[in-house]
């Protein structure tokens, strides 16, 4: 039976939520997700200083025209005011639910004290959820990590510290910062943060098939699952993941045919959103990520990110996916 999952007044669709993702989870990903699945998308990584707004990148991820309710954007910083003040100009554009980020492990975060950096200093930690909760009117949930590194798991203590300061929910992957994306994730800390807390729980880290969140959900008694780097290039895993949760049974696989039209439409909508320059140079790391299974030796990926126009591209797309329909290797 599927978890109830719940953010403040929000009761999600289902409880399978996109992972933001630095230069992944933008809008075009986020409504294909959420098309293919997802209970909720998290947009990727906002930078708190508001000085640094101008840009056409930040401008990009203030967009939100379209998007399905509720929609909740991560903010990231080491200042708790700059981080208020960020949560509140969010809100005004559109966002309903504030995640502040202490679970990023890249150096130029933690580098800034930012991410999962600031899980070192639990007082400044304290400050920045008592400033964010204070500052906006949705509800703020927070994504960390279980701890530092593998002798310092305070997991558990900022949970209870952020559950008091009025954080409505808690996302935790199940590695250590000094672990970055190596080895396997525990699931120990989190079964334990969720014993210790009222408010929802949610597990991320290698949940990468049905199976996985099975049993991840079971072990910890997570209120719903983060899935991020599994669905990169296989955006149906959210579909896939529902129905093994809701009948024990496997959908197949998707055709080729629907990969290409998902691929296809996803192309489309990178283009329309960045523009064809910008829009054309995003597309080359989707399109790898697709590909994986069906281009094991890169030949095609390597004459793709080679192509630097928007109708080129999807042509490419077409006779790609027409040569695999043929039984064709491809041949630069």
């Amino acid at each position: 039976m599927l978890p109830t999952a719940k953010i403040g007044p929000y009761t999600l669709s289902n409880p399978l939520i996109v992972a933001p993702m630095a230069g992944v989870t933008d809008r075009p990903f986020r409504l294909l997700c959420r098309r293919l699945g997802a209970g909720l998308a998290v947009s990727e990584m906002v930078i708190a200083d508001s000085s640094l707004w101008h840009t056409r990148k930040s401008q990009l991820r203030l967009d939100h025209t379209g998007e399905p309710e509720p929609r909740s954007v991560q903010i990231a910083g080491g200042d708790a005011e700059m981080l208020a003040n960020a949560a509140r100009l969010n809100a005004e554009h559109g966002a309903q639910i504030i995640d502040i980020n202490m679970g990023c492990p890249a150096k130029k975060v933690c580098n800034k004290a930012a991410g999962s950096a600031l899980m070192k200093d639990e007082s400044l930690v304290r400050d920045i959820l008592e400033a964010v909760v204070n500052a906006v009117d949705v509800p703020v949930t927070l994504k960390m990590r279980t701890g530092w590194d593998r002798d310092n798991r305070n997991a558990a203590v900022i949970a209870r510290m952020a559950e008091d300061a009025g954080i409505q929910a808690l996302a935790i992957h199940g590695r250590t910062r000094a672990d970055a994306y190596l080895g396997e994730a525990e699931y120990d800390t989190i079964a334990d943060v969720k014993s210790r807390v009222g408010i929802p729980v949610f597990a991320n880290g290698d949940i990468t098939s049905p199976e996985a969140s099975r049993d991840v959900l079971a072990y910890t008694g997570a209120d719903g699952l983060l899935i991020g780097r599994a669905a990169q290039g296989s955006p149906w895993i959210f579909r896939e993941i529902l129905h093994f949760l809701e009948t024990g049974q496997h959908l197949p696989a998707p055709a080729l045919d629907e990969v290409e039209q998902i691929l296809a439409g996803h192309l489309d909508a990178l283009h329309e959103f960045y523009g064809e320059v910008m829009g054309a140079r995003i597309a080359r790391k989707h399109v790898g990520w697709y590909l994986q299974s069906h281009d094991p030796d890169r030949q095609f990926r390597k004459h793709f990110n080679a192509i630097d126009g928007a109708l080129e591209q999807k042509d490419s797309i077409q006779q790609y996916f027409a040569g695999l329909r043929n039984g064709e290797v491809f041949a630069a």
